[in-house]
């Protein structure tokens, strides 16, 4: 089963709303260790739709996906973002430039994604834009939560 690409489109721009919005949110509170290290844990079920055949690729493109998303795409996001500590809590702070970064990585997606679906089905073109996200999300995560400690240790000693 596959969307008209108008359908598809709207679904994308949607998702996109979506992640900004719970981004602003997030925002707002104090970022803690489970915060950092829960969302990547959470995203790591997606691998189980390589149980399925129709998702599986190569051993190599997964890891070239992966090695993008955590060299190349995690580049902006961890430029833009910083902890910085507010009395006793601990809380992000992202530059203007922050939101465009994700908007642009979005549009990206979407466009190589019309290139990809060309030379491979739907499905692995899936399969290897989550293994990029998921390189890219557990650098930066990595990242944030050796920040983090930094942070932390200052007031511990």
């Amino acid at each position: 089963m596959s969307l008209p690409i108008g359908w598809s489109a709207l679904a994308a721009v949607a998702g996109l709303t979506g992640v900004l919005i719970w981004r602003v949110r997030e925002g707002r509170t104090a970022v803690t260790i489970r915060k950092i290290v829960i969302p990547p844990l959470g995203m790591a079920t997606g691998f189980s739709m390589f149980l399925v055949p129709a998702f599986r690729v190569p051993l190599t493109w997964a890891l070239v996906a992966f090695l993008a998303g955590a060299i190349l795409l995690a580049y902006p996001l961890l430029a833009t973002s910083r902890l910085q500590r507010e009395g006793d809590a601990i809380m992000m702070k992202r530059s203007g430039a922050f939101f465009a970064v994700v908007v642009v990585l979005a549009i990206v997606r979407y466009a190589a994604r019309g290139y990809l679906d060309t030379i491979m089905s739907v499905d692995q073109t899936a399969g290897l834009f989550f293994v990029l996200a998921f390189g890219m999300i557990v650098r930066w995560r990595m990242s944030m939560l050796m920040e983090f400690r930094a942070l932390t240790a200052c007031t511990a000693e």
